[in-house]
């Protein structure tokens, strides 16, 4: 969900199916990212420069994070917990790839039958 406030919008909520092997590939950056070992209790409170959440549901685990607004690596190294909040920041950078790549190819692709022999 996308919670931006863009032009004072409601919550922008999107939902999508996709094969097993995209699910093992979210599984796999997330099992890289060492995430699921990491607290955000040290990490900056959210405040007006803006609010960063992921929940993650993995297996029988399910974990919440919330922190302010990262804009850049350097920001990461302010907290009391620096290696924990740049994973957190990779692990998103490398969804937010993920997903908008998805999205591209989704809209990119042509069905064969435009082919011409």
């Amino acid at each position: 969900a996308n919670n931006s406030m863009y032009q004072n919008n409601e919550l922008i909520r999107k939902e999508m199916y996709c094969h097993q092997s995209v699910l093992e590939e979210l599984k796999r950056i997330i099992d890289d990212s060492q995430v699921m070992k990491a607290d955000d209790k040290l990490w900056p409170e959210p405040d007006k420069v803006g609010r960063q959440e992921l929940e993650i549901v993995y297996g029988r685990e399910h974990i919440s994070f919330a922190t302010t607004k990262i804009g850049s690596i350097n920001d990461t190294q302010d907290s009391e917990d620096p290696e924990g909040m740049k994973n957190f920041y990779y692990l998103v950078l490398d969804l937010k790839t993920l997903v908008f790549s998805m999205i591209d190819l989704h809209f990119r692709i042509k069905p064969l039958g435009h082919l011409k022999a």
